[in-house]
């Protein structure tokens, strides 16, 4: 990237912030979204298994998970280093539900790749990614 400051960080930190922010808001609304029966009826077998058998644990650490992740980005890009830690706590809730998810997937339902990756990598890595992310931006002196 060039070396364009803006409001004294480097510009990539306001594009990943906003990228991450979006990432974290979808996953909201996706929570959201599943209180509604008829939306949940639409979903693929795959999402329904998923969605349909999931334990109030595993719906507490999607909640704690999304929504951890998205205050951290608002953390984030208010420049603050508590962001670390909501984001680590959000880590936490994505890997409790995952254990869920993942029960599900190693079940009789047929999981294609790109849903084992969507549904159960992609989250954890984000979440891993951010916490990172975070840690670097505080060792630039980027927030504090």
């Amino acid at each position: 990237m060039n070396d364009k400051v803006v409001g004294g960080v480097h510009s990539s930190f306001w594009i990943i912030s906003i990228i991450a922010l979006l990432w974290n808001v979808g996953g909201s609304i996706n929570y959201l979204m599943q209180t509604s029966l008829d939306f949940v009826a639409k979903m693929p077998e795959t999402a329904r298994a998923i969605i349909e058998g999931r334990p109030a644990w595993a719906t507490g650490g999607f909640a704690i998970g999304v929504f951890g992740g998205a205050l951290g980005c608002l953390l984030l890009l208010i420049r603050r280093s508590a962001a670390f830690h909501v984001f680590a706590v959000s880590l936490l809730g994505i890997i409790v539900t995952m254990i869920h998810t993942v029960n599900v997937a190693s079940s009789k339902i047929d999981f294609s790749p790109f849903e084992i990756f969507m549904m159960i990598l992609s989250p954890i890595f984000v979440a891993a990614v951010l916490i990172w992310y975070t840690k670097h931006a505080e060792a630039k002196g980027w927030i504090s």
